[in-house]
């Protein structure tokens, strides 16, 4: 594998013929050894780069009001929509984690180096510059299933797909989530833990979100499982984060989702969320109660209103999230990372 030691740069300008066009940069603005440009047209720049972390700065707005949003990889949000007057430059930069796979660890290759997509009402994209992030860059690794992963296909979307938009310059998302997976798989499949615990480093965040694929692991199977994976991320460095999963969008006749089905207990009568709270508790780890969060405001949604979650008109799927859905959960996901200061304030947007 190639490693890239020096600053990748490019510099793209509107042309007012075919969109986006790449404009190189003057000889006296690169810099030294520069690894070479993007190749972009109107809605999409690719930028051939080693697997690893880089740092994305764009300038944002033209001539005319804009709106741009940026996504890139396997349908990653990296930047939530941005609107420029007229004649206005916005700068804004974040963090992206380029991998192989690129998206679920299991899956395909996908396309090597970075591949990032403008998007938004009316896309409008002055510069680009991508350079590789520097040494006190944290990651915040994510280990899941399919509620979670970087969905490939359309309308499916995992919360932690939508997390990395949140997050500003020197917060990066590694999503190792899986579709499928279970405490038991997780552990014992070489592309997923084992390949996730050497890449975690001293003050990485690892958040750990398995119980809908537990089907028939019995309660001190499971309970033990999370206590591996506490005690590997510690190995490392690292500060392990206990997510208790999303619920079920399954709903009782007076409204509520008090039921095992919404609630993930599982046919073994294991109540997941209670153990995982649990083991945080005795574990002395950070516990995002997503649970109890999405618990409550589907049922504040309602039986109409919480459809839009979920995959429900599409699908007549209660369990994966839509685009929408998604967004919102990883809105809930930042919010407790803030609020019990696993990340600065000042590292979210």
């Amino acid at each position: 594998m190639r490693r890239f030691n020096r600053a990748v740069l490019a510099a793209v300008t509107l042309s007012t013929a075919a969109g986006l066009s790449v404009v190189p940069a003057a000889a006296h603005e690169r810099p030294p050894h520069a690894l070479g440009i993007a190749n972009c047209t109107a809605t999409a720049c690719h930028f051939d780069v080693a697997p690893g972390t880089y740092d994305v700065r764009v300038l944002l707005g033209g001539e005319a009001a804009a709106s741009t949003a940026v996504s890139g990889e396997t349908r990653r949000a990296l930047l939530p929509e941005t609107a420029t007057a007229a004649g206005e430059r916005v700068a804004r930069s974040f963090t992206v984690n380029v991998r192989t796979p690129e998206g679920e660890p299991t899956g395909p290759e996908g396309t090597p180096g970075l591949d990032l997509v403008l998007g938004g009402s009316a896309p409008a994209l002055a510069d680009i510059r991508v350079t590789p992030a520097g040494r006190h860059t944290r990651q915040i690794f994510l280990v899941g299933d399919s509620t979670v992963c970087d969905q490939p296909g359309d309308p499916y979307t995992g919360w932690g797909q939508r997390l990395p938009q949140y997050l500003r310059k020197g917060l990066s998302v590694a999503n190792y989530a899986d579709s499928g997976e279970s405490t038991v798989t997780y552990l014992a499949n070489s592309a997923l833990f084992p390949t996730v615990q050497p890449l975690i480093r001293p003050g990485d965040l690892v958040l750990v979100q398995l119980a809908h694929n537990d089907k028939q692991t019995d309660e001190p199977t499971y309970r033990a499982n999370l206590e591996t994976l506490v005690a590997g991320i510690r190995e490392r460095g690292g500060k392990p984060v206990l997510v208790t999963p999303i619920v079920r969008r399954w709903f009782n006749a007076d409204g509520t989702l008090n039921n095992g089905t919404a609630l993930l207990v599982n046919g073994l009568g294991v109540d997941h969320p209670a153990v995982i709270r649990a083991v945080a508790a005795a574990q002395g780890v950070p516990l995002i109660d997503l649970t109890a969060r999405t618990k409550a405001l589907v049922e504040s949604l309602g039986v109409e209103g919480s459809k839009a979650l979920y995959l429900y008109n599409e699908k007549r799927d209660n369990t994966h999230t839509s685009v929408h859905g998604a967004t919102v959960y990883a809105e809930l996901v930042r919010d407790e990372l803030v609020a019990q200061r696993l990340v600065p304030r000042g590292g979210v947007r």
